[in-house]
């Protein structure tokens, strides 16, 4: 299985500084977007602190060195372990940063990650900021955001095409380094040639719809322009946040793209569909 990644962060029209981070790592098929909580001290910090965690605990010598032992997520497979495991400890290091320095007492950051080893896309999540599978011509969410926002929608309080319009969106629920010990969201989901991850934060979902993030993968197919064109997309809608996105191609051969792009045809032509978060 190969990997074809792109990657676009912007600072947005409305913020002076960009506190989001990302890691990439292709060839192990690793990949990370964090999201500094935006008005609190040090949130640039505190996402890159968690980045570098996560792919310092999940360098590719250490984690096979390893084996399973040490996650406790026995339920899940070794790679999706260590994932947790990994975003765990970048929790506990934010913590213990924030613990030693008061400038940075109130620092946070979401997290959501992709480890796709064969054929399984992990997915570990903390916070607001997004993972989608594109497969078969349909979008599917694959995170569901901790914030009170959408618990307000899960309990029927809010619809969720009024959400956008809350004036308590930014208000999370759980986020990395405000506490000692983090509760990690966890999904495996089957990958295959023609299939995209998107990682995103939440400068991008709140710009812009769903449905548009199909589209993009559609008109364009190469993840580096498929994140351009929605960074793009984010700021001609107002930019109120910080945008950064991640689009992971899973790369098959010539014949299964011309075959794809054959029946996308057949069907009378390119469609993007949307579905209900998860």
């Amino acid at each position: 299985m190969r990997l074809r990644a792109g990657v676009a962060t912007n600072t947005g029209r409305v913020r002076d500084l960009n506190e989001d981070a990302y890691g990439l790592r292709p060839e192990q098929g690793l990949f990370v977007v964090c999201d500094g909580m935006g008005g609190a001290p040090a949130g640039e910090v505190a996402s890159q602190i968690a980045v570098d965690t996560i792919l310092a605990q999940l360098n590719t010598a250490a984690w096979r060195a390893a084996g399973s032992a040490g996650a406790g997520e026995d339920r899940y497979l070794p790679q999706t372990s260590h994932l947790v495991g990994a975003v765990r400890r970048s929790n506990q290091s934010i913590y213990d940063r924030a613990q030693h320095d008061r400038r940075q007492a109130d620092m946070g950051t979401t997290v959501v990650g992709a480890w796709i080893e064969h054929n399984i896309a992990s997915i570990a999540h903390v916070g607001d900021s997004r993972a989608y599978l594109w497969h078969d011509d349909r979008l599917e969410p694959l995170t569901r955001d901790h914030s009170l926002v959408e618990a307000q929608v899960g309990a029927g309080l809010l619809q969720r095409e009024h959400s956008l319009q809350s004036e308590q969106q930014n208000i999370l629920l759980r986020v990395l380094g405000r506490e000692p010990d983090v509760e990690v969201d966890v999904n495996e989901v089957p990958v295959q040639a023609g299939d995209y991850v998107l990682l995103c934060s939440d400068g991008l979902t709140r710009m812009i719809p769903e449905r548009t993030l199909g589209e993009a993968i559609v008109q364009w197919q190469d993840p580096q322009r498929i994140c351009e064109s929605l960074v793009e997309a984010a700021n001609r809608n107002g930019g109120a946040d910080n945008i950064t996105v991640v689009v992971v191609e899973v790369v098959g051969t010539w014949w299964r793209r011309v075959w794809r792009d054959w029946r996308r045809q057949l069907n009378g032509g390119h469609r993007a569909e949307g579905h209900p978060a998860v």
